[in-house]
């Protein structure tokens, strides 16, 4: 019990920082002209993140036979 806890605090930290990358990639786009390997670089973290929360999602989600 105590792990699936662990992986929902994780999950929250997560979906956390995936939207405050997502603000933070917003604020650099407004400012013309902006750092286009920034804004990438921010990207490819936002994914990764979401990538894990899929994952940690699944993990809490039990697999439902049909």
């Amino acid at each position: 019990m105590e792990e699936k806890e662990t992986l929902k605090r994780r999950l929250e930290e997560l979906r956390t920082e995936h939207r405050e990358l997502d603000d933070q990639i917003a604020r650099i786009i407004e400012k013309i002209p902006f750092d286009q390997l920034e804004v990438q670089r921010l990207k490819r973290r936002k994914l990764a993140l979401k990538d894990q929360i899929t994952k940690l999602g699944s993990q809490l989600t039990p697999d439902i036979i049909a």
